[in-house]
């Protein structure tokens, strides 16, 4: 009965070091999907960036929550306690993605505080390659943007878990 209560803490960052490390690996991990996205977002076809954003944007919030040890599944094998400690930190830090089951409706709801950049971003598609070159700096940053949010949201959930961390 005993192992039904312990709480696996392998995948979470157990140091102010750990997250660290886990953090730039991350932040790596979104320069470089920010710059496909702004690849997607240089083709003049309206309505593909936003398809490859809410795709690419999916996997990296699922591979940043696991580099973390926050998944859901993660999240949830941790002891009632700790899963509402999670709970509550990514809540108090704004990281509506951390923890989560990554859907289509949460994403969109994430990429809706952005609005104006994706419409700027639309429109700028229109002008001839000057608004492709607009629109893929403009999709580099937005996506840099959330996925760096997304990333400090998930470290400072992992710091607030070390002070329950067992030694």
């Amino acid at each position: 009965m005993a192992e039904a209560l312990a709480t696996d803490w392998g995948a979470i960052p157990g140091n102010d070091k750990e997250i660290a490390l886990v953090r730039e690996r991350c932040r790596r991990l979104v320069r470089k999907r920010a710059t496909m996205a702004a690849g997607f977002s240089a083709v003049p076809v309206p309505g593909l960036d936003v398809v490859s954003d809410l795709s690419l944007f999916s996997r990296l919030v699922d591979e940043v929550n696991d580099a973390f040890g926050l998944t859901q599944q993660q999240v949830e094998r941790l002891q009632p306690k700790f899963r509402l400690m999670a709970y509550e930190a990514a809540v108090g830090v704004g990281g509506m993605l951390v923890g989560r089951l990554v859907t289509r409706e949460l994403l969109l709801k994430v990429f809706r505080m952005v609005g104006v950049r994706i419409a700027s971003k639309t429109a700028a598609k229109l002008v001839p390659i000057a608004g492709s070159v607009i629109s893929a700096a403009i999709g580099f940053a937005m996506f840099r943007k959330l996925g760096y949010q997304h990333v400090e949201a998930c470290a400072r959930v992992a710091d607030q878990l070390q002070v329950a961390r067992p030694a």
